[in-house]
């Protein structure tokens, strides 16, 4: 009898102590393309800028904790974008080419719907059109993640609270014969607000879906950070509306991907990449100032899908950088592009030559991407993993069953 009510105290002095903290406020930044060289290229970057020999570290590579995700898909060793996503989103590997399935096509369940159902706020938002690999893979299913309209009308019926950044590739379908995807979400309940103007007159609405100002290509990227006009909405202006949207009581989450880094590097456009890398790390200013009002209930992650450009810091045998040689660009290689300038877009190539950057390829890597963490629950982002372990640790951070 005696060990009984021991017992019986010892199970009301359990009950009596503080539970474990647990993260209430989650944000996902998920910079697409950006390997441990673009970030170690725009910290060099920024000391050379100020006639320095060394390193200036951004916001986010001073989070306590530091880990590395291995990338590689079901199908590959070097992923895709939307395989990348799928893993970051779902906790499950699958093919090159695949969003949101298994290799045999069977559907997975994003976290973002079990966060849901937990009784947070949801919210994704991408600085690129909101049905393309890594926004899709958070709510939307697709055997291929080229088939846009399909990835897009599953955004009306996901019930999450906020969407933000750019719009959509193929908002009436393939052949422009489809029921236009900005009507199927206002059907759905959700207020369209065009620009932060605009946001900021409709803060009471019950769900967002927020885009760029209707005069500045709304469905299209939002601009890289080099070409960006007076007016142009930002990374961190996204970030900023989500948490005035979506802050409340019970928590929310919000993925929000910088999208545009791959673009850029894809390109081989060093400067652009560079400055697209500082945009992000604005955003995660606006996160961690909203940690400082909140340091026991919030947690901030960093990460990547995969390295693209294999970029380098140094090349030709030279043990010399001279950032100076892109200070002068002004435009992005993909705008000179599309402007048909083709001269100056070649003299891009030219200047990261000069100012000893390498590039290996145009397309992706298969390096491990470093993982950034503070706040509640940043310990479990310690040291290596895969990248499917990254939504499982953030579910378990928050207390939801995965």
């Amino acid at each position: 009898m005696k060990r009984f009510f021991t017992i019986l105290a010892f199970v009301a002095l359990i009950s009596c102590q503080p539970s474990e903290p647990q993260a209430k406020y989650v944000f996902y930044f998920i910079g697409d393309g950006m390997g441990l060289a673009q970030v170690a290229l725009t910290e060099a970057y920024l000391a050379g800028s100020n006639g320095e020999i060394g390193s200036r570290a951004l916001n986010f590579t001073t989070f306590p904790v530091l880990g590395m995700a291995t990338t590689y898909s079901a199908s590959n060793i070097i992923t895709c974008s939307s395989a990348a996503g799928t893993a970051l989103a779902t906790g499950t590997k699958t093919n090159n080419g695949m969003l949101g399935v298994t290799p045999d096509t069977v559907c997975i369940e994003a976290i973002t719907y079990k966060i849901k159902e937990a009784g947070f706020k949801v919210g994704v938002s991408s600085t690129v059109t909101l049905d393309h690999a890594t926004p899709g893979a958070f709510y939307a299913n697709a055997t291929s993640r080229n088939d846009y309209y399909n990835i897009a009308v599953q955004l009306p019926g996901t019930g999450f609270d906020f969407f933000g950044g750019g719009g959509f590739i193929q908002p009436e379908g393939r052949n422009k014969d489809q029921v236009s995807i900005i009507t199927l979400i206002e059907d759905a309940g959700y207020t369209l607000v065009y620009g932060m103007e605009e946001f900021n007159r409709s803060r009471d609405a019950e769900k967002m879906v927020l885009l760029q100002d209707k005069g500045r290509n709304y469905l299209e990227a939002l601009p890289y950070a080099i070409d960006r006009k007076e007016g142009d909405m930002t990374h961190a202006d996204v970030v900023t509306a989500a948490i005035d949207f979506l802050e409340n009581e019970k928590g929310f989450f919000l993925m929000s991907e910088s999208g545009r880094i791959d673009w850029a590097c894809h390109s081989n456009d060093a400067k652009t990449s560079i400055l697209e890398t500082i945009d992000l790390d604005r955003a995660v200013q606006v996160a961690m100032d909203f940690a400082v009002k909140h340091p026991q209930e919030t947690l901030i992650i960093v990460t990547a899908d995969h390295e693209t450009g294999g970029l380098s810091l140094g090349r030709e045998s030279q043990y010399t950088m001279h950032f100076d040689q892109i200070a002068e660009q002004t435009a992005s290689k993909d705008v000179l592009l599309q402007r048909g300038d083709r001269e100056k877009a070649d003299l891009i190539g030219e200047m990261n030559q000069k100012a000893r950057i390498g590039w290996t390829t145009s397309s992706h890597t298969g390096i491990p991407v470093p993982v950034y963490a503070m706040g509640v629950k940043s310990e479990l982002f310690s040291g290596r993993m895969d990248n499917t372990d990254i939504p499982k640790k953030i579910c378990q951070a928050m207390g939801i069953a995965f």
